[in-house]
């Protein structure tokens, strides 16, 4: 099936709701995960469910995360035991349903004699995490013991180091998998279609959106395609409900809904930027996560192993006014991050020319002092809010951990327009409904790969994984060069996962882009991609250069090192 067609096909289901005589029962404006967690348990309830994302499926903070999925030590330290509590508990319901997905990572807290926190204060606050959880995770190595096991760890007045557990994740396939469990369920989800206007009755009431293909417009914007704009499609989608879950661009519908100005609107996010660096293992080389204070102004960062590959992050500082465009770090940033990581380890001494790639995300902050910029961003919670603006249900906010209990607070809000059994509305204990689905895979592929290449796919793809090996071609199963990546989800992710541009197949169905150098766009691997590009989207050579082009471009500017 051409790219063309399988466009068409994903368009389909707009024949829908396109009259008031037949809406959908909710339209949820961001594929990000929170709009999938809300697709998925709104679509198990029976609710008809259409999503839509003006970009790619997670393509703003949702694939530029820290990949953590953790309970937030600090709320405690704070006082938030509730928050805490629950995103442990979520924490551990991922790491029991979507193992693979979501995996056991050890962190390390070294310490310094002299500098907080001191080992006493930290293990205290340890056995209270551990205690949530349910489970001992922590334990604390004294000096002699740490270093024989850790020499390239500064050594100067160290005193020991505390070892506790969270878990990591890939945030993109996250929301990936989220979303094909409620298109299981009956959602439907649609990519590059941009919530224009907002849809009022004569009450004022929102009862739907005026949509806007953006697939062949964001060519246009790139260069590409200069007839592009002629092409663009609309839609006007009508729904008892319509639910925003924009996260760092959420005031900007929500300024619609309410019809005031902007000089009179009250905007409560607050976008922060966190960056990071991604480095080799050779460089680098650990095998947990460290997390330790920034010599200069004493925040929390951290280094990890990520995909063979090792990650430094992250920064927390306010960003200009959100648009449509691609986020990037600064060279600021980038000495930020280094700085950090060179005080820690002895020796190593990271440079610019280490960096494999950068990402960038947006994290929509609720601020308590709206526009004003009382603390630093480090310093406004995490929370998440729902708002409720003349039929427009908002949220933002939020930690990745948590993006199920967002979804039942947004479902219990929509009580209020909606007309529900409360008795499913009402959020579950944290033992009842799975989020993910899990079935054996049965076909024969499947037990001749090795087992934790197993367990990865099973926790990727869940479902799924069965069409996927049933695509895969002989050599299909081979890892690509040194990444976790096998050639067969490429094939997958074209076919099925409604991949319009190259970004969306190296940035987020994969992580190539992120962890190959020159944003995986090598001789040998761009040829390959080249090929599965024209057997799965029918892409031409003239389309192939285009994309290619269209790619690097942006690969260099956002997801590499800016200009020095």
């Amino acid at each position: 099936m051409t790219q063309t067609k399988q466009r068409q096909q994903a368009l389909a289901p707009l024949s829908r709701g396109s009259s008031q005589a037949e809406p959908w029962d909710m339209l949820i404006i961001g594929g990000g995960i929170t709009g999938a967690g809300i697709a998925r348990e709104a679509a198990r309830r029976g609710l008809a469910v259409l999503l839509i994302e003006q970009k790619d499926f997670a393509w703003g903070t949702s694939s530029r995360s820290s990949k953590m999925v953790h309970g937030g030590l600090r709320y405690i330290a704070s006082g938030d035991y509730k928050t805490t509590l629950l995103s442990v508990r979520e924490r551990e319901r991922m790491l029991s349903e979507a193992s693979g997905l979501v995996n056991e990572m050890h962190y390390i807290m070294p310490h310094y004699k002299g500098k907080f926190p001191p080992p006493w204060i930290f293990n205290t606050l340890l056995r209270v995490y551990d205690g949530l959880a349910g489970k001992r995770y922590s334990k604390y190595f004294k000096k002699d013991a740490f270093l024989s096991l850790n020499p390239n760890i500064k050594q100067d007045k160290f005193l020991g180091a505390s070892q506790f557990s969270d878990a990591v994740t890939d945030d993109s396939r996250l929301v990936m998998r989220v979303l094909a469990e409620a298109i299981h369920d009956g959602a439907q989800a649609i990519n590059y279609l941009k919530a224009e206007t907002l849809i009022t009755n004569e009450q004022g009431s929102v009862v739907g959106a005026t949509l806007k293909d953006t697939s062949s417009e964001d060519n246009a914007q790139n260069n590409v395609q200069s007839n592009a704009q002629s092409n663009v499609q609309s839609y006007d989608v009508y729904a008892k409900v319509v639910v925003s879950a924009t996260g760092a661009w959420a005031d900007t519908l929500r300024m619609q809904a309410s019809k005031q100005t902007e000089q009179s609107f009250h905007k409560q996010i607050r976008p922060s930027r966190g960056s990071h660096l991604v480095v080799s293992k050779e460089r680098l080389p650990i095998e947990q996560a460290y997390t330790f204070l920034h010599p200069v102004d004493k925040r929390a960062v951290f280094v990890f192993p990520w995909e063979n590959r090792t990650v430094l992050g992250t920064t927390d500082l306010d960003h200009p006014p959100l648009d449509d465009s691609e986020v990037g770090i600064t060279n600021e940033e980038v000495d930020y991050l280094l700085t950090a990581t060179n005080e820690l380890f002895n020796d190593v001494k990271l440079n610019r020319k280490d960096v494999i790639s950068t990402w960038a995300g947006v994290r929509p902050l609720i601020s308590e002092g709206g526009d004003g910029k009382r603390v630093s961003p480090s310093k406004e919670k995490r929370d998440h809010s729902v708002w409720l603006d003349n039929n427009l249900v908002t949220v933002s906010g939020g930690k990745l951990t948590t993006f199920r209990l967002i979804a039942l607070d947004v479902l219990e809000k929509c009580q209020e327009v909606l007309t529900l059994d409360k008795s499913v509305i009402q959020k579950q204990t944290l033992n009842d409904d799975h989020v993910f689905s899990n079935t054996a895979p049965t076909n024969p592929k499947f037990f001749t790969l090795p087992k934790a290449l197993q367990q990865c796919l099973q926790g990727f793809y869940g479902l799924q994984l069965d069409t996927l090996l049933g695509l895969a071609h002989e050599d299909d199963l081979a890892y690509v060069t040194d990444s976790n990546t096998i050639w067969a989800e490429i094939r997958f992710a074209a076919r099925h996962e409604q991949v319009m541009h190259l970004d969306d197949l190296l940035l987020r169905r994969t992580r190539l882009g992120l962890i190959l150098p020159n944003g995986a766009m090598t001789p040998l691997i761009s040829a390959r991609l080249k090929q599965i590009c024209q057997q799965e989207l029918g892409w031409n050579e003239q389309k192939w250069q285009q994309e290619a082009q269209r790619y690097q471009n942006l690969w260099q500017r956002y997801y590499h090192l800016p200009a020095a």
